[in-house]
């Protein structure tokens, strides 16, 4: 196993292993979301809570979010934080939304290729306090989506479990 050069070069693995590779802490997202069909990902588990497709399409919004951010674009709350799925397109709909999650993964791991190791200590304002002229740094902001990434992750992994088993 090659080991990274710098702390920059260990956030790009990072940022690349939490989506598809071999995370310290587990699966990867790719690997949870494997075998999931789009009747399970659609279905509500828990009442009021998410569905994984709903979560799909929130990891996505917001790892594009975090990419825009990287590139230089000011911070905003994106409009649909959690969109509605669409159900009704069935197999093909989960499927363009599990397509969405990998183009936005592409996005952000373009974004993250442009820097120089310098930039991860950039300040980025915070949406959360903008009377702050700095909120967080680059490499804090990615590490933010690592561990927002890995929270759903788990979040994913929990719902799947919970379908097969009513489904037995």
């Amino acid at each position: 196993m090659n080991r990274p050069k710098s702390d920059f070069d260990a956030l790009r693995e990072d940022l690349r292993k939490v989506y598809d590779g071999e995370p310290w802490h587990g699966s990867s997202i790719t690997d949870v979301l494997k075998g999931i069909e789009a009747d399970n990902a659609g279905l509500k588990s828990i009442p009021n809570g998410h569905t994984i497709w709903e979560i799909v399409l929130h990891m996505a919004v917001w790892t594009r979010e975090v990419a825009s951010r990287v590139r230089g674009a000011a911070p905003k709350n994106p409009p649909m934080d959690w969109p509605t799925p669409k159900p009704r397109g069935g197999k093909a709909a989960w499927q363009s939304a599990l397509e969405d999650l990998a183009a936005a993964q592409k996005e952000i791991e373009s974004a993250f290729d442009s820097l120089k190791p310098d930039d991860v200590n950039r300040w980025i304002a915070d949406q959360r306090d903008p009377s702050v002229e700095r909120g967080v740094t680059v490499g804090t902001l990615i590490r933010g989506l690592l561990q927002h990434h890995t929270y759903h992750q788990g979040q994913i992994s929990l719902l799947k479990r919970a379908a097969e088993t009513a489904k037995q």
